[in-house]
């Protein structure tokens, strides 16, 4: 089965009817999901179009330090250089064209290709080439650089040769709601990747609302189940949870407003080339952090913060990363489309640079409402995804609870129409 809906095709004038004639408040047709014409265009139009969240600073606390990400048919290399800045370039050998690092992670002195040798600065600069003719020019032969861009802690890059222009303007929005929790000098506590047997926008989609949410009863232990409905369409069910999610909204407000901390939600999901939506929040039962009672995971806060009940902080990025920021921990989670019907979610931990696991956390407490999280939407999107590979799928419209879903989606046929009109 899965063989059958990797090869599922779409030919290219339908791709653009298809694009141009989707209807709003409706799911989109089938062929967006799963045919291989629609995942090619997905990588061209936004994955090498668009800023995408890479890494933390934190997974590159030291010169030389380095990760590699996969995009399609590009990988970039994310990379500290000498003067303690963020760099990316593509991962292709200036000689011949050869992969050079081939390792997910790690930390070099220099950048050096095992084919023949040519070896590159962490500038990008090439230092070294072999046997080359007179005349030979260095400096013609650096690494092609891909744009990369660290806000207070968080690490994006465009394949674009012009990226946004209004990336600028994103980043100056939502940096003072991220600066306080002081993430360049947090560490990375843990790192778990799965990969999602759906497409890339059901995972997102799927993130975007939380009419599921009864399904991860980790995560409600402490996060109010009312996100996305408006007050007048809160249902008598969860008319309890709202009235805590009031009562622990103005408390929490006091505490915002004295210590200066931003609070109010900015949403620009898809009225602008970079979307994203911002938001500070309270937190249930403790109000403190992703946990079974609502307490901090960390005994050392993220910050020099005077109290751990803060609740969330909490950022979506389109179109591949959302983030939990909380008094005690950060949690960042990127979105990498490997194939029509299979997506690779990061999940990252980061704690205080001095807590020590099993004095100032424990490990397994810290991850776990996220990891259950995960592995229960993983579920889901595959469900999701084998439901729309059957001839019986007909799109189905987005209930009130759903909006953002409706502007991620919204988002993303603009985009590709903006793509294919040029």
């Amino acid at each position: 089965m899965e063989e059958m809906r990797m090869n599922v095709s779409t030919p290219a004038a339908e791709v653009g009817d298809l694009v141009a004639g989707r209807p709003v408040g409706e799911s989109l047709v089938a062929p967006f999901y799963v045919s291989r014409e629609f995942f090619d265009l997905d990588i061209e139009a936004v994955f090498a179009r668009h800023w995408l969240f890479a890494a933390t600073d934190a997974e590159l606390p030291e010169p030389g330090d380095y990760v590699t990400v996969t995009v399609g048919p590009y990988s970039v290399i994310v990379v500290r250089d000498d003067d303690g800045t963020a760099r990316a370039f593509h991962n292709v050998c200036r000689h011949r064209g050869a992969r050079i690092l081939n390792e997910e992670r790690g930390s070099v002195g220099n950048i050096v290709c095992g084919y023949h040798r040519w070896t590159y600065g962490v500038d990008g600069t090439l230092l070294h080439a072999e046997s080359q003719a007179p005349g030979f020019d260095p400096s013609c032969f650096g690494l092609r650089s891909v744009h990369a861009r660290s806000v207070a802690g968080l690490v994006f890059i465009c394949l674009a040769e012009q990226p946004p222009a209004d990336f600028d303007e994103v980043a100056a929005r939502i940096e003072p709601y991220l600066a306080p929790h002081g993430l360049r000098q947090a560490k990375v506590a843990a790192q778990i990747d799965i990969v999602e047997n759906g497409n890339w926008k059901l995972t997102v989609e799927n993130n975007r609302e939380c009419y599921h949410c009864g399904g991860h009863p980790e995560l409600l232990c402490s996060l109010f189940p009312i996100y996305g409905y408006a007050e007048d369409d809160i249902p008598p069910v969860l008319r309890p949870a709202h009235e805590r999610y009031q009562q622990a909204d103005a408390e929490v407000r006091e505490t915002y407003e004295s210590l200066g901390l931003p609070y109010a939600a900015v949403e620009e999901l898809d009225t602008r080339t970079t979307g994203f939506r911002i938001q500070r929040e309270p937190l249930d039962l403790a109000g403190e952090s992703f946990t079974a009672d609502g307490t901090a995971a960390c005994g050392r806060l993220l910050a020099d913060f005077p109290t751990a009940r803060l609740g969330r902080l909490s950022l979506h990025m389109q179109p591949n990363a959302w983030f939990h920021f909380l008094a005690d921990h950060a949690v960042t989670f990127s979105v990498i489309p490997l194939a029509p019907d299979r997506t690779l979610v990061r999940t990252t931990w980061l704690v205080h640079p001095e807590a020590v696991e099993g004095v100032d956390y424990d490990l397994d407490t810290l991850t776990k409402v996220w990891t259950a999280t995960n592995d229960q939407d993983a579920v889901f999107v595959a469900r999701a995804h084998q439901g729309i590979t059957s001839p019986a799928y007909l799109p189905g419209p987005y209930g009130p609870t759903e909006y953002q879903v409706e502007a991620f989606i919204n988002w993303y046929v603009t985009r590709l129409r903006a793509h294919l009109s040029r």
